[in-house]
């Protein structure tokens, strides 16, 4: 309760300040919540611990100098300056951010760079330097993309499949590239780049 001007009258004025009770336990909580802020921001918060990396990417070597815990993804792109792989969901749940690593396809975005350190990485980049790849002619000959946001990670999981299956089946297509989200929705095209690029390899292995 505040107490008001006693003016004209034998007892003061009482104002009444509607739910006074929880407007203060309110204020007390937030300054509470704000001091324990700083003090776990300030006094508990373990230092970050920077270290240096030395990263194998598309048979060139990066020295980076980032925290253990950092994305394999963020590595890439900020620390190398290789953007060709993209950020998605930062869940490894579709697929845009796929790289290979010792020649198997991995999410970067769930790989902290302490363990991709000192291992083959590759690259949408690392594929080839003029888009004469055989995947990536398939990709322009069946004009896949759309937006073109997921497709390096379609092509670098396409990439792995045909080295591990040179002639695969839809069922093989199907399972390696389970869960590559194109919102696109040209998953029809991918399939059939799929089989251009298989045949285009097929040829060039004969022709050897």
């Amino acid at each position: 309760m505040l107490f008001g001007p006693s003016v004209g009258h034998k007892k003061p004025l009482i104002f009444k300040i509607p739910h006074l009770a929880e407007f203060l336990v309110f204020v007390y909580a937030l300054w509470i919540s704000t001091y324990a802020m700083f003090f776990v921001t300030f006094f508990l918060q373990p230092n970050l611990i920077m270290a240096s990396y030395t990263l194998k990417i598309n048979s060139k070597t990066y020295t980076v100098e980032a925290d253990p815990k950092m994305p394999l993804l963020w590595a890439i792109r900020d620390l190398a300056g290789l953007t060709g792989t993209k950020y998605g969901c930062g869940i490894a749940q579709c697929g845009a951010c796929t790289v290979h690593m010792g020649g198997q396809p991995v999410r970067s975005c769930s790989i902290p760079v302490s363990v991709a350190a000192g291992k083959d990485l590759t690259t949408i980049e690392g594929l080839s330097a003029d888009n004469t790849h055989p995947v990536q002619q398939a990709w322009i000959k069946e004009q896949v993309p759309q937006c073109g946001y997921c497709q390096s990670g379609q092509i670098m999981a396409a990439t792995a499949l045909l080295k591990k299956t040179p002639n695969p089946t839809d069922k093989d297509i199907d399972t390696a590239m389970q869960g590559h989200i194109c919102r696109c929705g040209t998953y029809p095209r991918i399939r059939k780049a799929i089989k251009t690029a298989s045949q285009i390899m097929n040829q060039k292995a004969s022709a050897k």
